[in-house]
Protein backbone atom coordinates (compact mmCIF):
# COMPACT_ATOMS: atom_id res chain seq x y z
CA UNK A 1 0.00 0.00 0.00
CA UNK A 2 1.34 3.40 -0.99
CA UNK A 3 1.59 5.89 1.87
CA UNK A 4 0.26 9.42 1.54
CA UNK A 5 2.99 12.00 0.86
CA UNK A 6 4.35 14.11 3.69
CA UNK A 7 6.14 17.50 3.65
CA UNK A 8 9.50 15.85 4.36
CA UNK A 9 9.17 13.80 1.18
CA UNK A 10 10.04 16.91 -0.83
CA UNK A 11 13.62 18.06 -1.43
CA UNK A 12 13.35 21.85 -1.07
CA UNK A 13 11.83 23.99 1.64
CA UNK A 14 9.71 25.76 -0.99
CA UNK A 15 8.27 22.44 -2.20
CA UNK A 16 7.54 21.40 1.40
CA UNK A 17 5.76 24.72 2.04
CA UNK A 18 3.74 24.35 -1.17
CA UNK A 19 2.61 20.88 -0.07
CA UNK A 20 1.55 22.19 3.35
CA UNK A 21 -0.23 25.24 1.90
CA UNK A 22 -2.08 23.14 -0.70
CA UNK A 23 -3.07 20.62 1.97
CA UNK A 24 -4.28 23.41 4.29
CA UNK A 25 -6.26 24.95 1.46
CA UNK A 26 -7.96 21.70 0.47
CA UNK A 27 -8.72 20.90 4.12
CA UNK A 28 -10.96 23.99 4.23
CA UNK A 29 -13.30 22.54 1.57
CA UNK A 30 -16.45 21.11 3.16
CA UNK A 31 -19.96 20.28 2.03
CA UNK A 32 -22.38 22.66 3.74
CA UNK A 33 -26.14 22.87 3.84
CA UNK A 34 -28.26 25.97 3.27
CA UNK A 35 -31.78 26.86 4.41
CA UNK A 36 -33.30 25.75 1.11
CA UNK A 37 -31.87 22.24 1.76
CA UNK A 38 -29.37 22.77 -1.04
CA UNK A 39 -25.84 21.55 -0.35
CA UNK A 40 -22.64 22.85 -1.91
CA UNK A 41 -18.91 22.44 -1.56
CA UNK A 42 -17.83 25.58 0.28
CA UNK A 43 -14.41 26.99 1.08
CA UNK A 44 -14.16 27.99 4.73
CA UNK A 45 -11.80 30.69 5.94
CA UNK A 46 -10.75 28.61 8.97
CA UNK A 47 -11.90 26.26 11.73
CA UNK A 48 -12.08 27.91 15.15
CA UNK A 49 -12.88 31.55 14.48
CA UNK A 50 -13.76 31.49 10.80
CA UNK A 51 -15.53 28.23 9.86
CA UNK A 52 -17.58 30.21 7.40
CA UNK A 53 -17.13 31.58 3.91
CA UNK A 54 -16.20 35.24 3.48
CA UNK A 55 -16.54 36.89 0.07
CA UNK A 56 -13.16 38.56 0.48
CA UNK A 57 -11.23 35.57 1.84
CA UNK A 58 -12.68 33.14 -0.67
CA UNK A 59 -12.05 35.46 -3.63
CA UNK A 60 -8.34 35.68 -2.86
CA UNK A 61 -8.07 31.98 -1.97
CA UNK A 62 -9.70 31.11 -5.30
CA UNK A 63 -6.48 32.12 -7.08
CA UNK A 64 -4.77 29.18 -5.39
CA UNK A 65 -7.70 26.81 -5.85
CA UNK A 66 -7.72 27.50 -9.58
CA UNK A 67 -3.96 26.97 -9.78
CA UNK A 68 -4.62 23.53 -8.26
CA UNK A 69 -7.53 23.01 -10.70
CA UNK A 70 -10.02 22.70 -7.84
CA UNK A 71 -12.75 24.02 -10.10
CA UNK A 72 -15.81 22.53 -8.40
CA UNK A 73 -15.39 24.21 -5.02
CA UNK A 74 -14.73 27.57 -6.69
CA UNK A 75 -17.88 27.27 -8.79
CA UNK A 76 -19.96 26.01 -5.86
CA UNK A 77 -18.83 28.80 -3.53
CA UNK A 78 -19.38 31.44 -6.21
CA UNK A 79 -22.88 30.12 -6.84
CA UNK A 80 -23.63 30.06 -3.10
CA UNK A 81 -22.89 33.80 -2.97
CA UNK A 82 -24.78 34.40 -6.21
CA UNK A 83 -27.78 32.53 -4.73
CA UNK A 84 -27.85 35.09 -1.92
CA UNK A 85 -27.15 38.24 -3.94
CA UNK A 86 -29.83 40.84 -3.25
CA UNK A 87 -32.05 42.15 -6.09
CA UNK A 88 -30.07 45.40 -5.89
CA UNK A 89 -26.81 43.51 -6.55
CA UNK A 90 -25.18 43.27 -3.10
CA UNK A 91 -23.27 40.09 -2.27
CA UNK A 92 -23.20 38.88 1.35
CA UNK A 93 -20.14 39.86 3.35
CA UNK A 94 -20.09 36.20 4.36
CA UNK A 95 -22.09 32.98 4.58
CA UNK A 96 -22.14 31.79 8.18
CA UNK A 97 -24.00 29.63 10.68
CA UNK A 98 -23.04 31.02 14.10
CA UNK A 99 -23.38 34.36 15.87
CA UNK A 100 -20.38 36.46 16.84
CA UNK A 101 -20.39 35.57 20.57
CA UNK A 102 -20.65 31.81 19.97
CA UNK A 103 -17.96 32.04 17.31
CA UNK A 104 -15.68 33.96 19.70
CA UNK A 105 -16.10 31.35 22.44
CA UNK A 106 -15.09 28.57 20.05
CA UNK A 107 -12.00 30.57 19.18
CA UNK A 108 -11.16 31.35 22.81
CA UNK A 109 -11.48 27.69 23.82
CA UNK A 110 -9.63 26.40 20.77
CA UNK A 111 -12.61 24.43 19.49
CA UNK A 112 -13.64 23.77 15.92
CA UNK A 113 -17.01 25.17 14.94
CA UNK A 114 -19.71 22.59 14.11
CA UNK A 115 -20.92 22.33 10.51
CA UNK A 116 -24.40 20.84 10.94
CA UNK A 117 -26.21 24.19 11.18
CA UNK A 118 -27.37 25.53 7.78
CA UNK A 119 -25.44 28.50 6.43
CA UNK A 120 -27.13 31.85 5.94
CA UNK A 121 -26.05 35.19 4.47
CA UNK A 122 -24.81 38.21 6.40
CA UNK A 123 -24.72 41.53 4.56
CA UNK A 124 -23.25 43.82 7.20
CA UNK A 125 -19.89 43.48 8.96
CA UNK A 126 -19.37 43.32 12.71
CA UNK A 127 -18.86 47.10 12.69
CA UNK A 128 -22.17 47.66 10.88
CA UNK A 129 -20.56 48.48 7.54
CA UNK A 130 -20.89 47.12 4.01
CA UNK A 131 -18.02 45.45 2.17
CA UNK A 132 -17.03 47.22 -1.03
CA UNK A 133 -13.81 45.27 -1.51
CA UNK A 134 -15.56 41.92 -1.07
CA UNK A 135 -18.12 43.02 -3.65
CA UNK A 136 -15.43 43.84 -6.23
CA UNK A 137 -13.36 40.77 -5.42
CA UNK A 138 -16.32 38.46 -6.04
CA UNK A 139 -16.63 39.91 -9.56
CA UNK A 140 -12.91 39.34 -10.15
CA UNK A 141 -13.11 35.77 -8.80
CA UNK A 142 -16.15 34.90 -10.94
CA UNK A 143 -14.52 36.08 -14.16
CA UNK A 144 -11.18 34.49 -13.28
CA UNK A 145 -12.93 31.17 -12.62
CA UNK A 146 -14.83 31.28 -15.91
CA UNK A 147 -11.70 31.69 -18.00
CA UNK A 148 -9.40 29.42 -15.98
CA UNK A 149 -11.94 26.58 -15.97
CA UNK A 150 -13.06 27.40 -19.53
CA UNK A 151 -16.60 27.47 -18.14
CA UNK A 152 -17.89 30.28 -20.33
CA UNK A 153 -21.49 29.19 -19.79
CA UNK A 154 -21.08 30.16 -16.13
CA UNK A 155 -20.16 33.71 -17.11
CA UNK A 156 -22.99 33.89 -19.61
CA UNK A 157 -25.48 32.67 -17.01
CA UNK A 158 -24.37 35.11 -14.32
CA UNK A 159 -23.35 38.12 -16.42
CA UNK A 160 -26.26 40.31 -15.34
CA UNK A 161 -25.55 39.46 -11.70
CA UNK A 162 -21.99 40.76 -12.13
CA UNK A 163 -23.30 43.89 -13.87
CA UNK A 164 -25.62 44.45 -10.90
CA UNK A 165 -22.76 43.82 -8.47
CA UNK A 166 -20.71 46.62 -10.01
CA UNK A 167 -23.73 48.93 -10.07
CA UNK A 168 -24.34 48.27 -6.37
CA UNK A 169 -20.73 49.11 -5.49
CA UNK A 170 -20.96 52.32 -7.47
CA UNK A 171 -23.57 53.65 -5.07
CA UNK A 172 -20.50 54.61 -3.05
CA UNK A 173 -19.12 56.85 -5.81
CA UNK A 174 -19.68 60.50 -4.91
CA UNK A 175 -19.61 63.37 -7.40
CA UNK A 176 -16.57 64.94 -5.73
CA UNK A 177 -14.41 61.78 -5.87
CA UNK A 178 -13.63 61.61 -9.62
CA UNK A 179 -15.22 58.17 -9.84
CA UNK A 180 -13.55 56.57 -6.80
CA UNK A 181 -15.45 54.54 -4.21
CA UNK A 182 -15.89 56.23 -0.84
CA UNK A 183 -16.13 53.95 2.17
CA UNK A 184 -17.03 54.17 5.83
CA UNK A 185 -14.65 53.36 8.70
CA UNK A 186 -13.83 49.67 9.43
CA UNK A 187 -15.20 48.70 6.01
CA UNK A 188 -12.42 46.94 4.09
CA UNK A 189 -10.14 43.96 4.79
CA UNK A 190 -8.28 45.96 7.47
CA UNK A 191 -11.51 46.17 9.42
CA UNK A 192 -9.93 47.07 12.75
CA UNK A 193 -8.82 50.40 11.28
CA UNK A 194 -11.16 53.41 11.02
CA UNK A 195 -9.85 54.54 7.65
CA UNK A 196 -12.54 56.00 5.47
CA UNK A 197 -13.04 58.07 2.33
CA UNK A 198 -11.10 57.17 -0.80
CA UNK A 199 -9.06 54.15 0.31
CA UNK A 200 -6.33 52.85 -2.00
CA UNK A 201 -6.84 49.11 -1.48
CA UNK A 202 -10.60 49.25 -2.05
CA UNK A 203 -10.27 51.35 -5.18
CA UNK A 204 -7.58 49.11 -6.66
CA UNK A 205 -9.99 46.17 -6.33
CA UNK A 206 -12.71 48.32 -7.94
CA UNK A 207 -10.42 49.25 -10.84
CA UNK A 208 -9.48 45.60 -11.33
CA UNK A 209 -13.14 44.53 -11.32
CA UNK A 210 -13.93 47.13 -14.02
CA UNK A 211 -10.97 45.91 -16.09
CA UNK A 212 -12.12 42.31 -15.78
CA UNK A 213 -15.66 43.26 -16.81
CA UNK A 214 -14.28 44.96 -19.92
CA UNK A 215 -12.21 41.88 -20.80
CA UNK A 216 -15.15 39.56 -20.22
CA UNK A 217 -17.39 41.73 -22.38
CA UNK A 218 -14.93 41.21 -25.24
CA UNK A 219 -15.55 37.48 -25.05
CA UNK A 220 -19.25 38.00 -25.66
CA UNK A 221 -18.75 40.72 -28.25
CA UNK A 222 -20.65 43.24 -26.10
CA UNK A 223 -19.13 46.31 -27.72
CA UNK A 224 -21.12 48.87 -25.74
CA UNK A 225 -20.11 47.26 -22.45
CA UNK A 226 -16.47 46.88 -23.52
CA UNK A 227 -16.34 50.64 -24.03
CA UNK A 228 -18.38 51.37 -20.90
CA UNK A 229 -16.20 49.37 -18.50
CA UNK A 230 -12.92 50.27 -20.21
CA UNK A 231 -13.66 53.99 -19.87
CA UNK A 232 -14.66 53.58 -16.24
CA UNK A 233 -11.49 51.60 -15.49
CA UNK A 234 -9.36 54.30 -17.10
CA UNK A 235 -11.19 57.02 -15.14
CA UNK A 236 -10.61 55.17 -11.86
CA UNK A 237 -6.93 54.55 -12.70
CA UNK A 238 -6.39 58.25 -13.41
CA UNK A 239 -8.20 59.23 -10.21
CA UNK A 240 -6.05 56.87 -8.12
CA UNK A 241 -2.93 58.42 -9.66
CA UNK A 242 -4.20 61.95 -9.08
CA UNK A 243 -5.46 61.56 -5.52
CA UNK A 244 -3.34 58.82 -3.96
CA UNK A 245 0.11 58.71 -5.60
CA UNK A 246 2.71 60.50 -3.45
CA UNK A 247 5.81 61.25 -5.61
CA UNK A 248 7.80 62.50 -2.63
CA UNK A 249 7.15 59.27 -0.73
CA UNK A 250 7.42 56.87 -3.67
CA UNK A 251 4.16 55.00 -3.06
CA UNK A 252 0.38 55.32 -3.05
CA UNK A 253 -1.06 56.69 0.20
CA UNK A 254 -3.42 54.52 2.25
CA UNK A 255 -6.26 56.96 1.59
CA UNK A 256 -6.87 60.57 0.68
CA UNK A 257 -6.41 61.48 4.38
CA UNK A 258 -3.74 58.97 5.48
CA UNK A 259 -0.19 58.89 4.11
CA UNK A 260 0.77 55.46 5.51
CA UNK A 261 2.43 52.99 3.15
CA UNK A 262 -0.03 50.08 2.99
CA UNK A 263 1.34 46.93 1.40
CA UNK A 264 -1.98 45.44 0.27
CA UNK A 265 -3.15 48.26 -2.01
CA UNK A 266 0.33 49.08 -3.27
CA UNK A 267 1.30 45.50 -4.08
CA UNK A 268 -2.00 44.83 -5.83
CA UNK A 269 -1.47 47.99 -7.88
CA UNK A 270 1.94 46.60 -8.91
CA UNK A 271 0.88 42.97 -9.45
CA UNK A 272 -2.19 43.93 -11.48
CA UNK A 273 -0.39 46.54 -13.59
CA UNK A 274 -2.01 49.74 -12.34
CA UNK A 275 1.37 51.19 -11.31
CA UNK A 276 3.89 52.13 -13.98
CA UNK A 277 7.24 50.33 -14.03
CA UNK A 278 8.90 53.30 -12.35
CA UNK A 279 6.19 53.51 -9.68
CA UNK A 280 6.37 49.74 -9.15
CA UNK A 281 10.08 49.87 -8.41
CA UNK A 282 9.65 52.83 -6.05
CA UNK A 283 6.93 50.95 -4.17
CA UNK A 284 8.86 47.70 -3.85
CA UNK A 285 11.97 49.55 -2.74
CA UNK A 286 9.97 51.46 -0.11
CA UNK A 287 8.52 48.22 1.30
CA UNK A 288 12.00 46.73 1.69
CA UNK A 289 13.59 49.93 3.08
CA UNK A 290 10.86 50.25 5.72
CA UNK A 291 11.35 46.65 6.88
CA UNK A 292 7.91 45.45 5.91
CA UNK A 293 9.14 42.10 4.55
CA UNK A 294 11.04 41.11 7.71
CA UNK A 295 10.97 38.82 9.56
CA UNK A 296 7.75 37.53 7.96
CA UNK A 297 6.54 38.85 4.60
CA UNK A 298 4.66 41.13 4.54
CA UNK A 299 3.60 43.68 7.18
CA UNK A 300 0.40 45.66 6.70
CA UNK A 301 1.35 49.30 7.14
CA UNK A 302 4.22 51.70 7.79
CA UNK A 303 4.21 53.69 9.94
CA UNK A 304 1.53 52.20 12.17
CA UNK A 305 -1.83 53.92 12.40
CA UNK A 306 -2.42 56.17 15.44
CA UNK A 307 -4.24 54.48 18.36
CA UNK A 308 -7.42 56.54 17.85
CA UNK A 309 -7.96 54.80 14.49
CA UNK A 310 -7.63 51.29 15.92
CA UNK A 311 -10.83 49.52 17.01
CA UNK A 312 -11.37 49.45 20.76
CA UNK A 313 -11.94 45.68 20.83
CA UNK A 314 -8.53 45.09 19.25
CA UNK A 315 -6.82 47.31 21.79
CA UNK A 316 -8.63 45.65 24.70
CA UNK A 317 -7.95 42.21 23.24
CA UNK A 318 -4.20 42.75 23.07
CA UNK A 319 -4.02 42.66 19.27
CA UNK A 320 -3.97 46.36 18.42
CA UNK A 321 -1.33 45.65 15.77
CA UNK A 322 -3.52 43.13 13.90
CA UNK A 323 -3.73 45.44 10.88
CA UNK A 324 -0.61 47.57 11.46
CA UNK A 325 2.85 46.03 11.99
CA UNK A 326 1.61 42.43 11.94
CA UNK A 327 2.37 40.36 8.82
CA UNK A 328 0.02 38.37 6.60
CA UNK A 329 1.16 35.72 4.14
CA UNK A 330 -1.51 36.63 1.59
CA UNK A 331 0.19 40.03 1.29
CA UNK A 332 3.56 38.30 1.20
CA UNK A 333 2.25 36.22 -1.70
CA UNK A 334 1.26 39.34 -3.65
CA UNK A 335 4.74 40.67 -2.83
CA UNK A 336 6.18 37.59 -4.57
CA UNK A 337 3.89 38.11 -7.58
CA UNK A 338 4.58 41.86 -7.81
CA UNK A 339 8.35 41.40 -7.80
CA UNK A 340 8.24 38.55 -10.32
CA UNK A 341 6.01 40.40 -12.74
CA UNK A 342 8.36 43.37 -12.71
CA UNK A 343 11.47 41.35 -13.52
CA UNK A 344 12.83 41.19 -9.96
CA UNK A 345 12.74 37.41 -9.96
CA UNK A 346 15.61 36.77 -7.53
CA UNK A 347 14.09 39.10 -4.95
CA UNK A 348 10.76 37.40 -5.50
CA UNK A 349 12.31 34.02 -4.81
CA UNK A 350 13.86 35.41 -1.64
CA UNK A 351 10.46 36.51 -0.33
CA UNK A 352 8.92 33.13 -1.19
CA UNK A 353 11.76 31.33 0.59
CA UNK A 354 11.14 33.41 3.71
CA UNK A 355 7.43 32.54 3.56
CA UNK A 356 8.32 28.87 3.09
CA UNK A 357 10.56 28.87 6.17
CA UNK A 358 7.71 30.16 8.33
CA UNK A 359 5.23 27.60 6.98
CA UNK A 360 7.59 24.64 7.31
CA UNK A 361 8.63 25.73 10.80
CA UNK A 362 4.98 25.84 11.93
CA UNK A 363 3.86 22.94 9.69
CA UNK A 364 0.80 24.98 8.78
CA UNK A 365 -0.28 28.36 7.41
CA UNK A 366 -1.25 30.74 10.20
CA UNK A 367 -3.56 33.72 9.95
CA UNK A 368 -1.28 36.53 11.11
CA UNK A 369 2.25 36.95 12.49
CA UNK A 370 3.57 39.43 15.04
CA UNK A 371 6.72 41.58 14.66
CA UNK A 372 8.65 38.79 16.43
CA UNK A 373 7.89 36.45 13.53
CA UNK A 374 5.61 34.19 15.56
CA UNK A 375 1.83 33.75 15.16
CA UNK A 376 0.04 36.71 16.73
CA UNK A 377 -1.45 35.78 20.07
CA UNK A 378 -2.91 37.26 23.23
CA UNK A 379 -5.02 35.91 26.10
CA UNK A 380 -8.16 36.79 24.17
CA UNK A 381 -7.15 35.94 20.64
CA UNK A 382 -5.11 33.24 18.91
CA UNK A 383 -4.14 33.38 15.27
CA UNK A 384 -6.41 31.12 13.21
CA UNK A 385 -4.67 28.09 11.74
CA UNK A 386 -4.80 27.12 9.07
CA UNK A 387 -6.21 30.12 7.20
CA UNK A 388 -7.35 29.29 3.67
CA UNK A 389 -6.93 32.86 2.38
CA UNK A 390 -3.21 32.85 3.17
CA UNK A 391 -2.77 29.25 2.00
CA UNK A 392 -4.48 29.88 -1.33
CA UNK A 393 -2.40 32.93 -2.08
CA UNK A 394 0.86 31.15 -1.20
CA UNK A 395 -0.06 28.39 -3.67
CA UNK A 396 -0.83 30.97 -6.35
CA UNK A 397 2.44 32.85 -5.72
CA UNK A 398 4.42 29.63 -6.05
CA UNK A 399 2.96 28.93 -9.49
CA UNK A 400 3.38 32.52 -10.68
CA UNK A 401 7.03 32.61 -9.62
CA UNK A 402 7.67 29.20 -11.17
CA UNK A 403 6.31 30.55 -14.47
CA UNK A 404 8.50 33.65 -14.40
CA UNK A 405 11.59 31.71 -13.36
CA UNK A 406 11.05 29.34 -16.29
CA UNK A 407 10.49 32.29 -18.63
CA UNK A 408 13.72 33.92 -17.44
CA UNK A 409 15.61 30.63 -17.88
CA UNK A 410 14.20 30.21 -21.39
CA UNK A 411 15.26 33.74 -22.33
CA UNK A 412 18.81 33.22 -20.97
CA UNK A 413 19.08 29.88 -22.81
CA UNK A 414 17.86 31.47 -26.02
CA UNK A 415 20.37 34.33 -25.75
CA UNK A 416 23.23 31.92 -24.98
CA UNK A 417 22.29 29.78 -27.97
CA UNK A 418 22.23 32.85 -30.27
CA UNK A 419 25.64 33.96 -28.99
CA UNK A 420 27.16 30.55 -29.70
CA UNK A 421 25.74 30.53 -33.20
Amino acid sequence: MRCSPKPEDFDTIEAQALFIAADNLRSAIEVRRFGNRKTREILHAGYRNFRESWARDFSFASFGLLALKEFKVVKDTLEAFLDHQTPEGQFPVKLHSMGMVTRFMHSLLGREQPTEIPMRPKYISGHGTISLDGQCLMVIAAIHYSFQAEDHEFLKTHWESLVNAISWAERSVLESTDGLLTQAAFADWADSIARNGRVLYTNVTYWKALQEMAEAAKHFGLNDQISFYSKKAEQVAQAIQAHLWRPALGYYAASDSLDQLTSSGNLLAVAWGLASTEQANFIMDAIIVNGMASPVPTKVAYPSYPPNLIALENRLGGVANYHTDAAWLWIGAWHVVALARNGRVEESHGILSRIAEVIVDDQQVHEVYGPNGRPLSSFWYKSESPLSWNAGMVVYAYYVLEYFMKTKTDIVSSVSKDEKE
